[in-house]
């Protein structure tokens, strides 16, 4: 049943620019990963249906650093509007990682809007932690860029992160969850950060 639906969503989203809201109660929730953002002039949640047959490695290791909390208070420290958003660098500067790179799984898939990709050096084996959410539709990122996902709800809250390379007041990840480890999952409410 869930091959069916998410071989649905993956054709679907290969025909529209547009992330549809999709019911996240429809989904095994060992295939969302759930992001809690700040993006400074607001906070909300996205989520994620991971593609774990098209990119079972990054898929495996996403959820492993989620696991751990590596994400957790990780800044957006790449935001070019009309591109992408991309985060998961501890650093914060687009210099770091996890430690642990993983070899390229490339697909046909294309980056739409909502699409959420590894990010890369100029070695195609050379992601480690970091990755981008798409803006809109980016061809010539097709093929190069190991996708392993895509926004099924929450988009809205992407859009607004400050843009900059660094940005000058960064929005970030408060936390970062696979679904299948929450308790109250879908129901759960967005936590409240401490100032």
């Amino acid at each position: 049943m869930f091959k069916r639906i998410a071989g649905l969503l993956i054709l679907l989203g290969m025909a529209s620019p547009v992330v549809a809201q999709v019911d996240v109660s429809a989904i095994p929730p060992e295939q969302l990963l759930v992001l809690d953002v700040d993006y400074n002039t607001g906070k909300g949640r996205v989520v994620i249906m991971m593609y774990d047959q098209v990119a079972p490695n990054h898929v495996s290791r996403i959820k492993e650093l989620a696991r751990d909390g590596f994400y957790d208070g990780i800044l957006f420290h790449r935001v070019i509007p009309g591109f992408m958003a991309q985060t998961g660098d501890p650093d914060g500067d687009g210099t770091g990682g996890s430690g642990q790179t993983l070899d390229a799984e490339f697909s046909r898939l294309p980056h739409l809007r909502g699409t959420v990709s590894m990010a890369r050096a100029e070695d195609e084996n050379s992601a480690d932690s970091q990755f981008f959410i798409c803006y809109n539709r980016t061809t010539v990122l097709d093929n190069k860029y190991t996708v392993w996902g895509r926004v099924i709800s929450g988009m809205e809250h992407v859009d607004p992160m400050p843009p900059g390379e660094p940005p000058a007041a960064p929005g970030k990840i408060i936390s970062v969850r696979v679904a299948a480890d929450i308790d109250n999952w879908p129901q759960m409410t967005l936590p409240q950060e401490a100032s």
